[in-house]
């Protein structure tokens, strides 16, 4: 018995992007995975990605407190994912990013003290990283409301751990994207340019470090075993620079339609540049597997079945 609640783990936003991804991740390796997070989520789909039990609740600590398990690790993949809409709704990105993580380690303070809680932070809380790599010893400047709220988050971290002993690992995650995702510049490029619509905001300069889901999810598990009271950070990225244009470029050869044009104007809260330095992630052992071209390919073909 204590063997399976130590192999036992909760993942809230399991019903997200990367949530459904780390919960397979997870399953894979061997945890019993329980999933908590907005909305319906019907049992022939969740089980699918590796869960053996979902909760439809908002992450609070009644739902928290009700759910009735003892984890060995809970990741916290709930949480604010828009840069756009943190700037328009500050309000609700705090609710759903930072007052959702105190939530979470208050949970594991009072009911799983030896549980071990990851938490995928964000490359945004660096701002822009200029031309230098961003290392986890980088002192953050967030250049968005996002960004901001993930730093807090972090904060949070490192409170509980401080004050509480608790265990925990932040993983500052760079570009994620895969097949799934359903907003962002991959999602919002092959929809403009399968309608034709060939401008973009911005340069086409502005650099990234992207990230295929599946590689951040290997991520997320492996920082699992460095989560410690004083707080392990890592950066998920691959240390690789690519620019906006070479995404888009890629993404329409493709989808077989006209290159894009860039109209000069940035978006507001958009660095222009956040690459990582990966080392710490070699450390652990981690290196992604899918480079981006591949990834960009494998998300058209996605989109173009009809985004099922």
């Amino acid at each position: 018995m204590a063997e399976l609640l130590h192999r036992l783990a909760l993942v809230t936003g399991a019903a997200g992007f990367i949530g459904r991804h780390l919960a397979r991740a997870l399953a894979r390796e061997g945890w019993q995975v329980h999933g908590i997070g907005h909305g319906g989520w019907p049992a022939e789909e969740w089980r699918t990605w590796g869960l053996s039990q979902w909760v439809g609740a908002h992450v609070a600590p009644g739902a928290l407190d009700s759910w009735g398990g003892t984890p060995g690790l809970v990741v916290h993949c709930a949480g604010g994912a828009s840069v756009g809409l943190s700037m328009q709704r500050p309000g609700e990105d705090f609710e759903r990013t930072v007052a959702s993580t105190a939530a979470v380690l208050d949970y594991v303070r009072r009911r799983a003290p030896d549980a071990a809680v990851v938490v995928p932070s964000s490359a945004a809380v660096y701002g822009s990283t200029g031309n230098a790599p961003a290392a986890e010893s980088r002192p953050p400047r967030p250049e968005s409301v996002y960004g901001f709220h993930k730093l807090m988050a972090e904060q949070l971290c490192a409170e509980y751990g401080r004050f509480h002993g608790t265990r925990t690992a932040a993983v500052r995650l760079f570009s994620v994207y895969g097949p799934g995702l359903r907003k962002q510049l991959l999602w919002d490029a092959c929809g403009k340019l399968s309608r034709g619509e060939r401008t973009f905001f911005g340069s086409g300069g502005e650099a990234r470090d992207w990230v295929h889901v599946e590689d951040a999810a290997r991520l997320l598990v492996q920082a699992a075993s460095r989560a410690s009271a004083g707080g392990f950070v890592v950066n998920g990225g691959s240390g690789e620079a690519v620019t906006v244009r070479e995404i888009v470029e890629q993404a329409a050869a493709a989808l077989g339609v006209a290159g894009p044009l860039f109209s000069g104007a940035p978006r507001p809260g958009d660095p222009d540049r956040l690459v990582a330095d990966p080392r710490v992630g070699r450390d652990l052992g981690w290196r992604p597997r899918t480079n981006w071209r591949d990834g960009v390919r494998e998300y058209c073909a996605w989109f173009q079945r009809g985004a099922a």
